[in-house]
C-alpha cells in the first residue's frame, strides 16, 4: 500500500517488473470504488488518475440513500448540509416547499468526497498514481506479452501491464471508446459555486430548490453547502445558448446575481444506449465511462459507486480467468449484474424523462399536491426504495407512467466521444 505517490522513476522501474492484477483508470467515485473492491479481495491494484487530487468536479453533490449504502465500511461522509426540505417551482412560478422530519439526503463537495474514497482504496491496499493520463489500452499486439494481459499505454509512451482493466475515466472516456460504449442521451449541465453572506446561507440551510425548467427535460437546482450555494441547470445538448440563459435568469430571480461565483463550470453527461457493451475482452467500464446514470434526474454518484463496486469485484474474477471463454463468462456476469439492478432503474428513468419532457406541470402538481408522490420522492432519496422497485410494486404508478408517457421510441445512438411528517408551505 502506498499513501503517497512514489517518484516517477521509482514507479516506472517497479511497474516494468510487474503485471498488476487490476488497473483502474480514473479516481472518481466509480474508479475509487472499483479499486477498493479489488484491493479488499487481496489483489494488486493500481489506480490511475490524470489530475492531481483533490480536484474540482462539476456536480451538485447530492448523496442519496443508494449512495450511502454503497460506501465502504467506516466511511464518514463529509456532509456540508443535511436536507429536510425541498422547494419546488415550475420555471420560477407556483413555488411550494415540502418538509420531512427525517433527513432525505446529504450534500457534499466532490473534491473532499472523492479524496476520501481514494484514501479508503489506498488503505485497502490499492496504489495510487496521479498525473497519469492514459492514451489507450491494447489487448493484442507487440505490447501485450500473452492473452491474459492488457497493456495500458500512458501519454508519453510508458506501458503498464494488467490482468484486468476497469475504465472509470468519465463521460468522455478513452476506455469507453475502446469498449465501444454507445450513448443515446447527451445533456449539458452548467453550474456556479456562489459564496454568500451568512444571512443568505441561513435562509437556505437544510433546504434545496428544484426548478422545472423552460426547455423540455430541463431543470435547475440550488444546493446549500455552508457559506456557498451550488446553483446549476441541465438540459439536452444542442440547447447551449438557451441553457446558459436559463442559468443566468435562474440566478437573477433567486436574488443571487450580485454575488460573484468562485467557480463556473460545465459538463456533458452521457447516458448509455440499452444495447451498449459494458466490456471488451479483459476490459470493463463503469460509472460515467459506461454511460451509467439516471436518465431523468441525471443523478450519477450512486450509479458510479454501485457499478464501480461491481466492476472491481468482477475484474478480480477476470484477472483470475485463464482463457477467453472464462473471461467472456465473467464479463457477461458483470453485465448481467449491472443490467439487473442499475439497468432496470435506467429503463424506468428513461420513461420518466419522456413523461417529464411532455408534462413538467404534472410532475410539479404531483410532488407539491399529491401526498403519495411526495412520499415516493422521499423514500427514493432516503434509499428505502428505488425508482424501478416503486414502479414494479405500485400498480397506480405503472398505470400513470403508461397513460401519460408511453415508452419512448428507440433513439439513434452514437459511440461515446473520446476525449406523515409532511408539510406544504407557500414560499
Amino acid at each position: 500500500m502506498s499513501g503517497e505517490n512514489s517518484s516517477a522513476d521509482d514507479v516506472r522501474t517497479d511497474d516494468a517488473q510487474r503485471v498488476w492484477d487490476v488497473v483502474v483508470v480514473g479516481a472518481g467515485p466509480a474508479g475509487a470504488s472499483a479499486a477498493y473492491a479489488a484491493a479488499v479481495a487481496g489483489r494488486r491494484v493500481l489506480l490511475l488518475e490524470k489530475a492531481e487530487l483533490p480536484r474540482y468536479k462539476t456536480c451538485g453533490g447530492g448523496i442519496i440513500g443508494p449512495s450511502r449504502d454503497a460506501l465502504p465500511p467506516g466511511f464518514e461522509l463529509p456532509l456540508k448540509d443535511r436536507v429536510h426540505a425541498v422547494t419546488f417551482s415550475h420555471n420560477g412560478r407556483f413555488t411550494r416547499t415540502r418538509r420531512s422530519k427525517q433527513m432525505m439526503f446529504g450534500l457534499i463537495n466532490r473534491p473532499e468526497f472523492d479524496q476520501q474514497l481514494v484514501e479508503h482504496a489506498q488503505k485497502a491496499g490499492a496504489e495510487l498514481r496521479t498525473g497519469a493520463a492514459v492514451q489507450r489500452v491494447e489487448q493484442h499486439g507487440s505490447a501485450v506479452p500473452d492473452r491474459r494481459t492488457v497493456a495500458v499505454v500512458l501519454q508519453g509512451g510508458e506501458t503498464l501491464l494488467a490482468r484486468a482493466v476497469v475504465g472509470a475515466d468519465g463521460s468522455a472516456s478513452r476506455i469507453g471508446a475502446h469498449v465501444g460504449v454507445k450513448v443515446d442521451q447527451v445533456d449539458l449541465g452548467l453550474e456556479a459555486e456562489i459564496p454568500v453572506p451568512e444571512t443568505v446561507a441561513e435562509d437556505w440551510r437544510g433546504r434545496v430548490l428544484i426548478d422545472w425548467g423552460p426547455m423540455p427535460g430541463s431543470y435547475g437546482w440550488v444546493f446549500p453547502k455552508g457559506d456557498t450555494l451550488t446553483v446549476g441547470v441541465i438540459s439536452a445538448r444542442g440547447e447551449g445558448a438557451a441553457t446558459k440563459r436559463y442559468l443566468e435568469d435562474f440566478i437573477a430571480r433567486l436574488g443571487l446575481a450580485g454575488f460573484e461565483p468562485s467557480i463556473s463550470s460545465g459538463h456533458l453527461t452521457r447516458c448509455r444506449a440499452d444495447d451498449s457493451p459494458l466490456s471488451r475482452g479483459r476490459v470493463l467500464v463503469c460509472g460515467d465511462a459506461a454511460g451509467l446514470l439516471e436518465p431523468w434526474t441525471r443523478e450519477g454518484i450512486s450509479f458510479a459507486l454501485r457499478s464501480g463496486r461491481l466492476a472491481g469485484e468482477w475484474a478480480v474474477r477476470i484477472a483470475e480467468a485463464h482463457d477467453a471463454v472464462d473471461t467472456r463468462r465473467q464479463a457477461l456476469n458483470y453485465a448481467f449484474a449491472v443490467k439487473a439492478g442499475l439497468g432496470v432503474e435506467m429503463s424506468v428513468g428513461k420513461r420518466m424523462l419522456a413523461v417529464f419532457e411532455r408534462r413538467p406541470g404534472l410532475f410539479h402538481a404531483a410532488l407539491t399536491g399529491f401526498r403519495p408522490a411526495w412520499r415516493a420522492f422521499k423514500e427514493i432519496t432516503q434509499g428505502r426504495t428505488t425508482l424501478g422497485e416503486l414502479i414494479r410494486s405500485h400498480p397506480l404508478a405503472q398505470r400513470a407512467l403508461t397513460a401519460f408517457g408511453p415508452e419512448p421510441a428507440a433513439k439513434e445512438h452514437a459511440p461515446a466521444e473520446d476525449a406523515s411528517d409532511d408539510e406544504t408551505v407557500t414560499s
